[in-house]
C-alpha cells in the first residue's frame, strides 16, 4: 500500500537550489565564493553580454535592442533585462520611452566586453547564413581595434563605414575615437564628444563582414572582399588599418608586460 510522502519530505523537493539575492530574485549559484562566479551569474546567462555590448553605445529602446539582436525572443529580451536591472547592470531611461542604459557598474564591463571581443575576433570564421551585422557591434569592433597611441600622430580624420548593411561614422582625433551610427534606420545621437572641428581627412568605404574582419586582424583581404572606396582618397584604407588592427595575442603572453599580475 502507497503512502503519502511525509511534510519532510516534502519540503525537501520543494527546497531551491542554492543560490544568492540578485535584487527582488534569487539566482541560481554555482556554489562558488568568487568573483568569477558571482559576474557569471549575473551577466552570463544568454544574450546578457549582447545586450551589454549594445548599451556601450548609449541609451536604447526596447524595440532597438530586439532590432539589434532578431533572434532573440521577446520574452527572453524582457528577461534578460529585468535580471540585468536587478543586478544593477541596467537601468531604465525616464526621458526615453521604453529606453535602457547603462549604469555605472554596467559601464565598469566595457573593458571586459572589449576583451572578448578582441579574443572572439581571431576565431569568427566565416560569416554563416543569417547572421547579422549591427552599428553597434561595429562600433564595439572599432573601439577594441583602435590604437589611440598610433592615432595621436596621425591627422584627423572620419571614416564612414558600410559593413553588411550596417553604417556608422567613425571620427578619430588624436587618441580620441568617436562612434555614430548613420544611416537609414540609425538613431538619434548627442553631439559629437570629439571637440574638434570636422577632420578634412575623409573617406566612405563599403566593406564586406569577412573583408572586415580581415581588414582589423591586419590579414590580406581577398580581391572579392577588398573595401570599396565611395569617396575620398583611396591611400586613406591604409590609414584606417594602422589605426585600427586586432593583434592576435603572442605565444605565452600573459599581459605581465603590461603590468598585470599572472596567475600560472
Amino acid at each position: 500500500m502507497r503512502t503519502s510522502p511525509s511534510r519532510a519530505q516534502a519540503r525537501r523537493r520543494r527546497r531551491p537550489e542554492p543560490g544568492h539575492r540578485v535584487g527582488t530574485r534569487v539566482a541560481r549559484g554555482f556554489g562558488q565564493y568568487s568573483g568569477v562566479a558571482r559576474a557569471v551569474e549575473r551577466v552570463g546567462e544568454r544574450w546578457a553580454l549582447l545586450i551589454v555590448r549594445d548599451l556601450l553605445a548609449g541609451a536604447r529602446r526596447y524595440s532597438d535592442l530586439k532590432a539589434s539582436l532578431p533572434r532573440i525572443p521577446t520574452n527572453i529580451l524582457s528577461d534578460r533585462l529585468k535580471e540585468l536591472q536587478e543586478a544593477g547592470v541596467v537601468r531604465r531611461v525616464p526621458t526615453v520611452r521604453g529606453g535602457y542604459e547603462l549604469t555605472d557598474a554596467g559601464r565598469a564591463l566595457e573593458p571586459v566586453v572589449l576583451a572578448l571581443e578582441r579574443w572572439g575576433w581571431h576565431v569568427l570564421g566565416e560569416p554563416a547564413e543569417g547572421e547579422v551585422v549591427s552599428a553597434d557591434a561595429l562600433a564595439v569592433s572599432l573601439h577594441a581595434a583602435f590604437r589611440p597611441e598610433v592615432a595621436s600622430a596621425l591627422p584627423p580624420t572620419e571614416y564612414v563605414l558600410h559593413v553588411g548593411g550596417a553604417s556608422l561614422s567613425a571620427v578619430v582625433a588624436g587618441a580620441v575615437l568617436d562612434v555614430v551610427p548613420i544611416g537609414p534606420g540609425a538613431l538619434p545621437q548627442p553631439r559629437r564628444r570629439t571637440a574638434v572641428a570636422a577632420p578634412e581627412d575623409v573617406v566612405e568605404l563599403a566593406v564586406a563582414p569577412a573583408g572586415f574582419r580581415d581588414l582589423l586582424a591586419g590579414a590580406s583581404v581577398g580581391p572579392e572582399d577588398s573595401p570599396t572606396v565611395l569617396a575620398g582618397p583611396p591611400a586613406l584604407v591604409a590609414r584606417f588599418g594602422v589605426t585600427f588592427c586586432i593583434e592576435p595575442a603572442a605565444p605565452g603572453d600573459s599581459g605581465e608586460a603590461a603590468g598585470e599580475a599572472s596567475v600560472a
